[in-house]
Formats: structure tokens, C-alpha cells, sequence
């Protein structure tokens, strides 16, 4: 489990596919400090560590077909930063929400723009009334994990097929993380509440027991 409050960024170093799996190096400042099946967060997607290069602070994870399906990390090219958080630790403040590291979808950016000293972002998304039943969508004020960055819903709307989602970036987390690439255009992951989930999925069973 992890919080959305991103620790680093890590870059890509190497890449090499496996089959419908992609094995992905990274180079990051906490690499040294990392285990062997640690579970860490690249852009918001929980990865075990299968192998390590401490003297290097280089790690390799193992993306799955599924997960490379609904995330952007089969996007990835040698260069490219993701943003990085471990699990966190159960005596620790949770400063953002509850991120599960299980990625529902990803959204593209259609719009980014400075707003006198923070950014502004929005975000479309395929939103079908089946996805708005398993909990597939934003609420004003809400939570919602972008790229692994726990951050608070405006102007959230639905428009046919299309859901749409804005967020407000103060200038550290805009200089922190890789929101500093997104651009018009950047695929981007998102996480959906997990609490909101349940209780649409609550709604449904009890629908259909009436």
C-alpha cells in the first residue's frame, strides 16, 4: 500500500522484452537502499524488485502483460523518469490517501498550463456507464492517483464515453516529479478511490439481491 506522496524519480537505464513481459532497469537515489521483492511504485503501478545493482543504484522490475495494458509504462523509452515511492510503513501519517498501486486505467493530458505560480492540469479518460458502476470515476474534491501523486479532484465531469478530470500542482510537486513533463498529449496512469470502489461495488451486489 502507498500514499501517493512520490519519494523520488527514477529513470529508465535499460529495457529489454520478454515475451508479453518488459523487464525494465532503473536508476534512482534510494536504489542502494532497496530488497529483493520489495514492492515499489513507478507512476503509480506497485513493481517487485527481481534484481539489483547496489554499486550502480540500478534495480530491475518486471512488468506483466496486464499491468502494461492499463498503464503507461509500455510507453517508457531509455531516458524517461517515472515517479517512485516504497510501501509504506504502518506507524507512518498517511499525508495522502490510500494508493493500492493497481492502476485502472490511464487518461491523456489535454490541457497544462502555469496559473500564477501553480499548474494546472486536465485529463480525459474513457468512461463507460459499466466503468461508473465498478467505481471508475472522480468527485469534486476527491482523491485520484496521477502517475502515483495523490492529489485533490476539481471539475470532474462526464461527457458520453468520456470522463474528464482537473488538478491544481503546487511548484514543488511540479519540480518534484514528472509532472514537470506532461504536456498536452502525455499518457498518464490513473487509480481511482479504493473506498469509492467498494462502496459502488457494495451498491451493485445489494441491487442485485433485491
Amino acid at each position: 500500500m502507498f500514499s501517493g506522496i512520490v519519494e523520488s524519480m527514477a529513470q529508465v537505464v535499460h529495457i529489454e522484452h520478454d515475451r508479453t513481459n518488459i523487464h525494465f532497469t532503473f536508476t534512482c537515489p534510494f536504489a542502494d537502499q532497496l530488497s529483493i521483492d520489495q514492492s515499489v511504485a513507478h507512476n503509480g503501478v506497485c513493481l517487485t524488485v527481481v534484481r539489483l545493482d547496489p554499486a550502480a543504484k540500478q534495480y530491475v522490475v518486471t512488468v506483466m502483460e496486464e499491468s502494461l495494458r492499463r498503464s503507461n509504462l509500455g510507453l517508457l523509452r531509455v531516458g524517461d523518469r517515472v515517479n517512485v515511492e516504497r510501501s509504506m510503513l504502518l506507524n507512518e501519517r498517511l499525508d495522502g490517501h490510500i494508493v493500492q498501486g493497481h492502476v485502472d486505467q490511464t487518461a491523456r493530458c489535454i490541457e497544462a498550463h502555469e496559473t500564477d505560480g501553480s499548474w494546472y492540469y486536465r485529463f480525459a479518460y474513457t468512461s463507460t456507464p459499466d466503468m461508473i458502476r465498478r467505481g471508475y470515476f472522480c468527485v469534486d474534491k476527491g482523491s485520484v492517483s496521477i502517475n502515483g501523486v495523490s492529489l485533490t479532484v476539481c471539475e470532474p465531469d462526464v461527457q458520453g464515453d468520456t470522463g474528464y478530470v482537473s488538478v491544481c500542482i503546487i511548484p514543488y510537486t511540479h519540480e518534484n516529479t514528472n509532472f514537470h513533463d506532461i504536456q498536452v498529449g502525455t499518457v498518464v496512469n490513473l487509480e481511482f478511490d479504493i473506498i469509492g470502489k467498494y462502496i459502488c461495488r457494495m451498491q451493485e451486489l445489494q441491487t442485485a439481491q433485491a
